[in-house]
């Protein structure tokens, strides 16, 4: 039994399918599941996957009651294991695991609490600005001016600063500060999280370096996730903003003055810095690191540990550091490799 998280939902195999976008027998279709399952840990009431040819191996041994897997796969299949079709198995496996377990799928109070429940000692200066079920766990402050959505969960010792606006349906993860900032319905904002400090804006004069006022704000669109510990710094004047839909691992750093496209995806330990603007659909791979006024097309990739300093186009893939286009670089990377090959034989 799990602690942490109640018991899976059972589900239709049918509706799971149909979830997915994926093809089923007919004749399955009412048939009851308990959970998601890797290959080999999965019984009869379960269902797994297949990610790609090198474990086919595994399909053979797997007792599971159903698999996703590609068309090329199903002949495979062990007797009585039904086949969920897909050209996108290990996304189908992740879609179908958010139905049996929804409650996974945002973070929960810390605390029992129903909708509508505020901690007696949460300090709230404006209690009519919150709709209808909003829940405010312990120590909380949320400032004069506060509007926040219904539906949505206040974590422990959260701070809001004056005039922020929370959306519907959001989630701020416990220790989180916010200030200058709006964020849209359905946000969640996991634990620590700095958002609308101000941003590093500074000049150098004869006597040292100068304080630039930060007056903009942050807007975080619907649908967005932002991870642990992240920092988004507000604008100077501009706001920063981060586009709807758009994930953002732990440990990251937006500067102000950036603009981050929707559908973005960020990993962690990367750091954006002042007036960056990002496409839709950009995915930044682990430790990334681009400077000051870099733009980045739509739907570009960006490899881990890269270090960008200059504009990339849309739809290109980009690595090293400098960061370049990423068969240019695999490139680079070879002749290196050969020329210390043969230098090494060549001194041997």
């Amino acid at each position: 039994m799990n602690r942490f998280f109640p018991p899976a939902e059972p589900q239709q195999l049918g509706n799971v399918a149909d979830a997915v976008g994926a093809t089923v027998d007919p004749a399955a279709r009412e048939r009851i599941m308990s959970d998601v399952m890797p290959l080999d840990t999965a019984g009869p009431e379960h269902i797994s996957f297949l990610r790609d040819a090198k474990r086919r191996k595994d399909l053979a041994g797997t007792k599971a009651g159903a698999v996703f897997l590609d068309e090329r796969f199903v002949s495979s299949l062990p007797e009585g294991c039904v086949a969920l079709v897909t050209k996108h198995a290990a996304n189908a496996f992740g879609i179908a695991a958010g139905l049996f377990h929804s409650s996974a799928m945002r973070p929960r109070p810390l605390t029992s609490r129903s909708g509508g429940e505020i901690a007696a000692t949460a300090i709230i200066e404006d209690p009519d600005a919150l709709e209808a079920n909003v829940i405010v766990e312990a120590f909380a402050v949320i400032s004069r001016g506060v509007e926040i959505g219904r539906g949505t969960v206040i974590g422990p010792n959260v701070v809001i600063g004056p005039g922020c606006t929370i959306g519907r349906n959001s989630v701020i993860g416990a220790n989180t500060t916010i200030q200058c900032a709006h964020i849209g319905d359905r946000v969640i904002v996991h634990p620590g999280c700095r958002i609308g400090q101000d941003g590093f804006g500074l000049v150098r004069t004869p006597q040292g370096y100068r304080k630039v006022p930060q007056v903009g704000a942050v807007v975080i669109q619907d649908d967005v996730e932002i991870g642990a510990n992240c920092c988004i710094d507000r604008g100077s004047k501009r706001d920063t903003v981060i586009g709807k839909g758009s994930k953002i691992d732990n440990l990251v750093q937006i500067a102000h003055n950036v603009t981050l496209g929707c559908h973005c995806v960020v990993a962690g330990t990367t750091g954006i810095a002042g007036s960056v603007t990002l496409g839709d659909y950009v995915t930044l791979g682990g430790g990334v690191g681009i400077r000051d006024g870099v733009t980045i097309g739509q739907g570009a990739q960006i490899a881990g540990y890269s270090a960008v300093s200059e504009d990339v186009p849309e739809n290109a893939t980009w690595g090293g550091t400098p960061a370049m286009d990423a068969m240019e670089w695999i490139r680079e990377r070879k002749a290196i490799l050969r020329l210390i090959r043969n230098a090494t034989t060549s001194n041997s």
